[in-house]
């Protein structure tokens, strides 16, 4: 093996054995101190502390391989014992993950502290355990080595970031993956082996030790095929929490005072506005319209055979918004956004994916990008809020995905909202309770929200009473859906121009922030 720095290697041994280094080293060669080292007795009671420094470890070339395989002496040390024991080959197979040659050492670190509070909780706590590991996993990240990563890497979104990577982790370390892993490891272990066969007492320990794993890999491939579904679910929980953090991050809702909020801006001013002389607002195009409408005709009878198999169905206002469409299933964990505003229903049928809301968050105007390609009017849809749908592990969502249509209006002829964007339609029943609860307020000349009246009362007026009241969304109700959050783009377009004041939101649950487990 290769030279490494021998006071770098005892002390992240010290960490993991929760020995102390002595003042004077008992012998000169560092590959005999290991070995005395990885014979005690295993810690499985560290600190949060030592759990946090072991995982910056992964930091530390060869240090870190090191501390790898004395975590694998550990695990077959208590498989020998007890080959029935699900919850060790469980504990091994977190340990093979962490060998597997295309993981990096930053998404290494934070897949130890992870898998370091789940090992510790056992088989039915791993979501708890995961909640108690990211306070930890921040402390990593706060450390200064992974903060210049992040920085040289140009990484924002951290967790984002994190759970995307998990997710290629979990892509890639299936059980054949991980007796690969198995072996590699056995062989650095056989060198380790090699360095001390010659000095009394240690020399046969280690040989002894690498018997014992060598017993465990013999019977490994079946014992990880045992708990590959509990693998699935540890990556699952990991990768569910990280995306947690990321939608907690978000501009949630908590002061209904502080939402400038005027409505929807009423169709006759929105085309007066956008009829305003060159140049047009970014979002608005001239010319012709690149992504024609689909015709329904064409895609009735698709559409009509995937309803029956559990598709949900479109109207053909659902179809002429995209410019192609496919039947899909999203399988979780997964997330998709929502833009809304105050008086949009949480729960309806236009969404995106993270992805395209990551791409239209990091572009530079990004309003103008949803408008744009989205091709949503002004006068469908303000755009200061969000919601997240969580498709959850094991759950798979049927849906309907393909670019956006280009967007005309006949009062409009020579200007156009290109689309292009990626969409994604899906929905409930209507008398489905997972549907929103909307209120509807009466406007008044002051245009401020005061008598209201239910959603039932409100379907029985007639359609110019109906014009007289502005749906605002009462409750969430979907067990999948959390939010909404701030977008930060404001609730406005054209600068507010149309409205002479904000509208009061009434103190609804449907208006706050509600995170979904």
């Amino acid at each position: 093996m290769p030279n490494i720095n021998t006071t770098q290697m005892r002390d992240a041994l010290a960490w993991t054995t929760n020995e102390q280094r002595p003042e004077e080293e008992v012998s000169s060669n560092p590959w005999e101190w290991f070995w005395q080292a990885v014979q005690g007795d295993f810690n499985e009671n560290r600190s949060t502390g030592q759990i946090v420094a072991d995982a910056a470890i992964s930091m530390i070339p060869l240090v870190d391989q090191i501390c790898d395989v004395r975590d694998l002496i550990a695990n077959c040390k208590k498989l020998k014992e007890d080959t029935s024991d699900t919850w060790s080959w469980v504990a091994l197979a977190l340990t093979l993950i962490g060998l597997v040659p295309f993981l990096g050492s930053f998404v290494k670190g934070v897949l130890k502290i992870f898998f370091a509070f789940i090992r510790r909780a056992g088989g039915n706590a791993i979501i708890s355990a995961v909640d108690k590991a990211i306070t930890w996993v921040v402390a990593l990240l706060r450390r200064r080595v992974f903060q210049k990563y992040l920085r040289e890497h140009k990484i924002d979104d951290v967790f984002s970031w994190l759970a995307n990577e998990i997710k290629k982790v979990k892509s890639k370390t299936g059980a054949t993956e991980l007796i690969k892993a198995f072996d590699s490891a056995i062989a650095t272990l056989r060198q380790l082996t090699a360095k001390v066969a010659h000095i009394p007492v240690v020399g046969p320990k280690a040989t002894q030790a690498l018997e014992q794993v060598m017993w465990v890999r013999s019977r490994a491939t079946e014992g990880i095929a045992k708990v590959n579904l509990t693998i699935d679910a540890i990556f699952d929980a990991v990768i569910l929490r990280l995306l947690d953090e990321t939608a907690l991050s978000k501009k949630a809702i908590v002061n209904l005072n502080n939402v400038h909020y005027r409505g929807a801006l009423p169709e006759a001013t929105a085309v007066t506005l956008m009829r305003k002389p060159r140049p047009c607002p970014k979002w608005l195009s001239e010319g012709n319209p690149r992504w024609a409408e689909a015709i329904p005709d064409d895609y009735f009878d698709k559409v009509a055979k995937k309803v029956k198999e559990g598709w949900p169905k479109l109207t053909e206002q659902n179809i002429r918004s995209f410019h192609k469409l496919v039947a899909d299933e999203i399988k979780g964990p997964a997330r998709l956004i929502r833009i809304l505003s105050p008086n949009s229903r949480a729960m309806s049928d236009c969404w995106i994916s993270e992805k395209v809301f990551n791409e239209i968050q990091n572009s530079p105007d990004p309003r103008a990008a949803w408008r744009k390609y989205l091709a949503v009017w002004p006068d469908w849809n303000v755009n200061g809020q969000f919601v997240i749908y969580d498709v959850k592990p094991g759950e798979t969502l049927k849906v309907w995905r393909g670019p956006a249509s280009s967007q005309k209006k006949d009062a409009l002829p020579d200007r156009h909202l290109e689309g292009g964007g990626e969409q994604i339609v899906f929905n409930v029943e209507r008398s489905d309770r997972r549907n929103d609860i909307m209120r509807y307020y009466k406007k008044n000349d002051k245009n401020t929200l005061q008598e209201s009246i239910t959603q039932d009362a409100f379907y029985k007026l007639p359609k110019s009473e109906q014009e007289e009241y502005l749906a605002i969304r009462q409750k969430i109700t979907h067990p999948n859906i959390s939010g909404p959050f701030e977008t930060g783009w404001g609730y406005t377009d054209s600068d507010g121009t149309g409205f002479s004041e904000k509208i009061g939101l009434p103190a609804l649950p449907g208006q706050v922030t509600a995170f979904k487990p």
